[in-house]
């Protein structure tokens, strides 16, 4: 489900991929059963190649990762994190437009 401008994100990498990064990291958990998930997703691809370089947006499948998720307190999905210096700084949850998301991750740059 996610394509060369978006990393999937396991609850095994998750942690080495967030502390490491020296750009903001945005994190899509999502289901594979989740609608707004599945239209959500071609939104957050286009985002990840407008900012490629600028910021690194990944994926995390919650049935698959569960340990994550709950580490998080995400209890609805589709829930995007925006992660800086290993932190969140920001937070979006539901189906949200390509703007708003630009928006959101363009004012951790």
């Amino acid at each position: 489900m996610a394509s060369d401008k978006v990393q999937v994100l396991s609850d095994a990498n998750f942690q080495q991929t967030i502390k490491s990064a020296t750009v903001p990291v945005v994190v899509d958990f999502w289901a594979e059963w989740c609608m707004p998930c599945k239209r959500i997703a071609p939104i957050v691809e286009q985002v990840a190649g407008e900012l490629e370089g600028k910021a690194i947006v990944g994926k995390m499948n919650v049935d698959e990762n569960p340990t994550t998720p709950s580490t998080f307190g995400i209890h609805s999905i589709p829930t995007l994190l925006v992660f800086k210096d290993g932190q969140v700084v920001d937070s979006v949850v539901g189906l949200r437009g390509k703007d708003e998301l630009k928006r959101l991750i363009e004012t951790h740059l």
